[in-house]
């Protein structure tokens, strides 16, 4: 392939990606700016070959393809060859350009055996590298072995950073702020108002050191309890929450154990908050505390219709489809952690059973099929998303999307537990919607803290 040379006067950096790049983000080719992006032909044939397979997975697959097409579809040979302008949403925006990659080296230059497609793309690009020795070449890979063979090749890498906001996920908002001693203390001006029955503190946002965002609690070490209900430019509103009422508040027969849990089902119940993100590690309390607060919320007080059961499994879609049954039957292994909780929550009942039997008969509970959710719009209900920390920003983004009128989306998951390949705590979805949403006034999200699950659970997450 001999692209028009020079690109442009500018010299734009080439950028060839690969295709977990493209999976992971459909839409990857619009965020390279002025830049060249180059899609190797073997990515292509790998995209045809996923886009019938694993549903989840060829969706995204046959996204990018289309995206793809957008740009190229009309082009002739010759302009697909020097590459065809990435177009704006803005005509002042600079644009970019997009080609294939098609590179046959000669055997007695190729760098790697031919026998994988990882080494296709590399070999083409180290005779791409040769042919445009004025240009940076950089490989954009979310595969961290590809990365290193590349640079064992002498090739520039990189990780797609594009939805990346944070780079520790430490920096994530946690929910909550824990202020040492009295949190009073550093207030020099407040004004206290009655609203409704509720007490609620104006107080310049200048007088709270950190940065505080809609539905975040402050807490001290006196037992002040406060939670953010908005927040300006020039001051934050704060709703004083009594201490003891809040530590006695139930959801389906289940309190609190802890503060966190406290706040996490403080923000569950709440019907102004439509999405509610529950991190933390395995044992916490994140299922049990959302299918309590879900069983209440359809059953007791009739806020929603149903409740909406699913997960993020690996290899779950391909999985699904060869156990027998209907589509529930077939989801409930895999939302075994939803029964599970179930049964704890009625564990100390005489008939323990009967019990769960009995709910499940009065609550109109689903499991689901991520597949299921896709392309649907589910109005007054409760989306309960387990394992989140599994699905894309894509993947979540299309997900969320899919909550109508009156519905509410609960995410749970563990970013110390993530199971899908080229995806890790900074570039999951979960991650990333918590960063997206901190500011968003009706959503809130809660890092809940220990293992309450037992003690040995407690000393394994900590130990092993």
């Amino acid at each position: 392939m001999q692209l028009a040379d020079p690109l442009s006067s500018e010299k734009p950096i080439l950028y060839v990606l690969d295709t977990n790049v493209l999976i992971h983000d459909p839409t990857a080719i619009l965020n390279f700016e002025e830049h060249h992006v180059m899609i190797p032909m073997t990515v292509l044939e790998e995209l045809d070959k996923l886009k019938g397979g694993n549903k989840t997975l060829a969706a995204d697959c046959r996204q990018a393809i289309r995206e793809i097409d957008k740009i190229l579809g009309r082009a002739s040979p010759e302009d697909v060859e020097g590459g065809v302008p990435i177009p704006r949403e803005h005509l002042n925006d600079v644009n970019g350009k997009l080609s294939v990659l098609m590179i046959n080296p000669p055997e007695n230059i190729s760098i790697l055996p031919t026998n994988i497609n990882d080494n296709k793309i590399i070999n083409d690009i180290c005779l791409l590298r040769h042919q445009h020795p004025n240009h940076r070449v950089i490989l954009v890979t979310k595969d961290i072995n590809m990365r290193l063979k590349a640079r064992g090749c002498g090739i520039e890498s990189d990780d797609y950073h594009s939805d990346q906001l944070v780079t520790d996920i430490e920096q994530l908002n946690k929910g909550y702020l824990e202020i040492e001693g009295n949190f009073w203390d550093q207030v020099e001006k407040v004004e206290t108002q009655q609203q409704m029955g509720r007490t609620v503190h104006r107080i310049p946002k200048e007088d709270i050191q950190c940065e505080v965002f809609p539905n975040q609690f402050i807490i001290d070490d006196l037992g002040f309890i406060g939670r953010v209900i908005e927040v300006d430019n020039d001051e934050v509103q704060l709703l004083h929450i009594d201490a003891n009422s809040f530590m006695e508040q139930e959801a389906w027969g289940l309190k609190p154990r802890d503060a966190y849990q406290a706040m996490a089902l403080n923000l569950l119940m709440d019907p102004d908050v439509h999405l509610v993100n529950l991190t933390g590690a395995a044992g916490s309390g994140k299922t049990i505390l959302a299918l309590a607060a879900a069983i209440e919320m359809t059953v007791a007080t009739k806020q929603y219709r149903r409740i909406i059961a699913t997960r993020s499994t690996q290899g779950l879609d391909e999985d699904i489809g060869f156990l027998p049954g209907t589509e529930a039957e077939k989801m409930e292994p895999w939302l075994g952690a939803i029964t599970d909780n179930l049964e704890a929550l009625h564990c100390d009942d005489e008939d323990c059973s009967g019990s769960i039997d009995y709910v499940l008969n009065k609550v109109p509970l689903h499991f689901k099929s991520l597949n299921y959710i896709r392309g649907r719009s589910f109005q007054h209900s409760l989306i309960l998303i387990d394992e989140s920390q599994n699905l894309t920003p894509h993947q979540i983004k299309t997900i969320i999307t899919r909550a109508g009128s009156g519905s509410k989306v609960i995410c749970l998951g563990n970013l110390a537990q993530i199971d899908t390949p080229f995806m890790n705590g900074t570039s999951s979805g979960l991650t990333y919607l918590t960063e997206r949403f901190k500011g968003f006034q009706y959503g809130g999200n809660i890092k809940l803290q220990g293992v309450p699950r037992s003690i040995l659970a407690e000393y394994a997450e900590a130990n092993l």
